[in-house]
């Protein structure tokens, strides 16, 4: 039987890795909320460009956007026994909303990624990625040529929304509204801290530890 999870944390914090181990591990789908939204920027619909003007100037896509896209992927029957949120929800307002329109989006576990502020901006910023969606880190996982990728030869680039300024201010809009989300959850009784500093599998290590208790 799977388990509904929730994992909250800053951008760079390594949600979306931590988040696809643990899918493969208990057999229950990845839900990534800013996969979908750039999957529809890369089509070129008319969500995807609403959404990446938004994005590429560090704001954030409306709720109700959101929560609908959520709402539909949670009622697929691949995710009937369970499923991981990746940073989804944002804040208490789509917690509440999603919890409302879907009956079963209370989570078993929210795991709350916690990361000093210096070592987010450094992840981030030197986060480089290929037209196919493969990631790189110009310092802790380059490619073996530089600015190409390893799997399909592409250019790698860096994203509207990983410079550094665009990253203060993503920063600024997740810290004011993680605190109220972060007490939803322990008010509910199923939020549990994970330290996110290290490499990924001393993070993973420390997430089965949490998940299995």
């Amino acid at each position: 039987m799977g388990k509904r999870i929730v994992l909250l944390g800053p951008p760079g914090a390594g949600k979306g890795t931590l988040a696809r181990q643990l899918a493969d591990e208990i057999d229950v789908p990845h839900v990534a909320t800013g996969d979908m939204l750039r999957a529809e920027v890369a089509e070129g619909t008319d969500l995807g460009l609403k959404a990446k003007q938004i994005m590429d100037s560090g704001g954030l896509v409306p709720d109700a956007i959101v929560v609908e896209m959520a709402v539909e992927r949670l009622s697929r029957p691949d995710a009937t026994d369970g499923w991981i949120l990746d940073g989804f929800p944002r804040d208490v307002e789509q917690a509440i909303d999603l919890e409302r329109q879907f009956s079963g989006a209370v989570p078993d576990i929210t795991l709350y990624m916690g990361l000093d502020t210096d070592e987010i901006v450094r992840r981030i910023t030197g986060r480089r990625v290929c037209p196919r969606g493969h990631v790189y880190h110009v310092d802790s996982n380059p490619p073996r040529t530089p600015g190409t990728c390893d799997e399909d030869g592409l250019e790698l680039t860096q994203r509207d929304d990983d410079t550094k300024e665009v990253v203060a201010k993503r920063l600024q809009v997740y810290w004011e509204e993680i605190d109220p989300l972060v007490a939803h959850y322990d008010e509910l009784g199923v939020l549990r801290r994970l330290d996110a500093s290290g490499d990924a599998e001393s993070v993973h290590a420390r997430a089965i530890q949490l998940v299995s208790d």
